[in-house]
């Protein structure tokens, strides 16, 4: 039928969205994956406030010319170097003529720029924004990455003759053969694989679906608690990463501590689960587990737990479960005794530096490049972290590699990071949309099953967990559950960052964490007022967590729960966990 004048054709239209998002994703890998356009509206906020603040701008210039001839002066004299915590200045030579006027050069750019990315009157985002890609040109700058400007690389050509930069560049041959998906020339000499050395807790498949299995594990007391622990991994990640190596598994420890414990192991998504999206995390991961728990432990309330993108699933499911109209067939599904959140944020309104690559012109270029072939690969999503922690992860670690002719080695957790996962296109597009873009969850305005639901609705106790050094899910963003919900909150900073800091083992040194529980009818603090009040503890939260759980439980024990060998689909670590691509 032909169009009217004055109605666009959606044929044509549709033609020309496709043709455009293909643009866009041959483009992609000429910008890094980042948008060109917020990169320009960025830069335009800046340049143009900048412009128009001549004050701003001259005492910026004055400042930039006053560092200028400090560092001509101390260039000429043998001023020690500040002191600073950056470990890429720790090497004592850092302290001598002429390596310290450079750390000090440094330090005072990175200083300037600070300020002079905030300026007034630019929006948030791209004061972030101005300020993170600074950091990046800087960190690439930094006389640390240089042989003839780091005096720990000066020392170790002059110790081994240059012999580290031979290793140094075999090092680079085995990197590129990685990345043709060649073996390396010299393998680790310990990879780290899940089921050998990693995920090794003893249990088995109990349920499986087409999206997620879900492991019980063998009970290691003669009695164990009456509510089991159900535990709603990332998708993001692979689930073992609470079930690393004995030493400091989560769910190992749970377990000889009487827990029960159930955990969800994600599949690896492929070309065939482009449409796969939040309903179907929702119902394959939360509520049909949920159901398998309950054939299995009928009339048994369990202890959920959601950690990272896995607790902003659950208190989803939670809420929903909590709501007068409730989700259907909820009366098959295992009752929640409580609900724990682990560095899980479910306000996105300050969601830290993921929230710099996130708005609406970058989650549309990303959604154009995951059409291309139904998912965000695990290369595109590690790269995103890369880019956001280059210091650490490209460049210091590069440094010691290339120039120090040192091969990084591996552990558990490294291992279990390079293990990526792929994200399907339908679900990751929504997830960005409704949580970053419109943060609708904390607004009251996510739909399940078509209707809203609200963490208000949630009755069942909480405890939450941030960690300090979370640039992931920073901890002040999580503490606003407090806000959002009307129960008893029990929330915990622990020290560490995203991972590290969950995975805290009883006995790892130097770990220490702050508590305090806020109930109904208290009066609302903001998250510097609750760190004050807090207690402070030494040791691991998880001490604290499991007395928490035997609190909110009903304090029966029943004898150990041994699994049905006959029943079980196979031996931990399941199937789907061993799925790998090389994308």
């Amino acid at each position: 039928m032909q169009a009217s004048d004055n109605t666009p054709d959606p044929l044509a239209r549709d033609a020309a969205a496709a043709f455009d998002g293909a643009f866009h994703a041959a483009v992609a890998p000429l910008t890094g994956g980042l948008s060109p356009i917020s990169l320009l509206l960025a830069w335009t906020d800046w340049s143009l406030h900048l412009l128009t603040q001549p004050a701003q701008s001259t005492r910026l210039a004055l400042q930039a010319q006053q560092m200028l001839m400090e560092g001509l002066s101390r260039a000429r004299t043998a001023t020690p170097a500040p002191a600073t915590e950056d470990l890429r200045f720790s090497h004592p030579g850092w302290a001598q003529w002429p390596f310290a006027p450079m750390v000090q050069a440094y330090l005072s750019a990175e200083a300037w720029w600070i300020k002079a990315s905030a300026l007034r009157g630019m929006s948030p985002h791209h004061q972030d924004m101005t300020r993170v890609f600074a950091r990046q040109w800087l960190d690439m700058l930094s006389p640390a990455n240089f042989a003839l400007t780091n005096p720990e690389v000066l020392q170790r050509t002059a110790e081994r003759f240059g012999g580290n930069f031979v290793d140094g560049a075999a090092i680079a041959h085995d990197h590129w053969r990685l990345h043709q998906g060649l073996p390396p020339l010299q393998p680790p000499e310990h990879p780290y694989l899940p089921g050998v050395d990693l995920a090794v807790t003893p249990g088995k498949v109990v349920h499986r679906n087409a999206l997620a299995e879900l492991i019980q594990y063998e009970a290691q007391t003669p009695q164990v608690q009456a509510e089991p622990v159900f535990i709603v991994p990332s998708w993001i990640m692979k689930y073992y990463v609470l079930d690393l190596s004995p030493h400091n598994s989560m769910v190992r420890w749970l377990v000889s501590q009487g827990h029960t414990v159930f955990i969800v192991s994600w599949r690896n998504p492929d070309e065939g689960d482009a449409l796969l999206d939040m309903d179907d995390y929702l119902e394959l991961g939360v509520f049909d587990p949920l159901a398998a728990i309950a054939r299995l432990l009928p009339d048994t309330p369990v202890h959920a737990c959601g950690y990272c993108l896995g607790g902003t699933l659950l208190a989803i499911g939670a809420a929903a479960l909590a709501r007068p109209q409730r989700v259907q067939n909820a009366e098959l599904l295992a009752p929640l005794a409580s609900v724990s959140l682990l560095a899980a944020e479910t306000d996105f309104s300050e969601p830290g530096e993921m929230g710099v690559l996130i708005d609406a012109s970058q989650v549309t270029m990303l959604e154009d490049q995951m059409a291309e072939r139904g998912f965000l690969t695990g290369r595109q999503m590690a790269g995103s972290f890369q880019f956001l922690h280059s210091r650490e992860l490209i460049w210091s670690a590069r440094t010691r590699e290339l120039l120090l002719g040192e091969r990084l080695r591996p552990n558990d957790l490294m291992a279990w990071n390079a293990d990526t996962t792929r994200m399907p296109a339908a679900m990751h597009s929504e997830y960005l949309r409704r949580c970053y873009l419109r943060n609708e969850l904390a607004e009251d305005r996510y739909p399940v099953e078509g209707e809203p639901v609200s963490l208000a609705d949630i009755r069942q106790p909480i405890f939450a967990v941030g960690t300090e050094k979370d640039h992931v899910s920073p901890w002040r963003s999580v503490y606003k559950l407090h806000r959002l919900t009307d129960t008893e909150l029990c929330f915990v900073l622990t020290n560490g960052g995203h991972n590290a800091g969950i995975v805290s083992e009883p006995g790892h040194a130097h770990r220490h964490y702050a508590l305090h529980t806020s109930r109904p009818g208290d009066p609302m603090r903001d998250a510097d007022a609750w760190l004050m009040l807090a207690q402070r503890h030494e040791g691991s939260w998880w001490t604290a967590w499991h007395d928490w759980l035997l609190q909110h439980g009903s304090g029966r024990q029943v004898g150990a729960r041994h699994i049905d060998a006959a029943s079980a689909l196979c031996d931990a670590p399941g199937l789907y966990v061993l799925v790998r691509y090389n994308d």
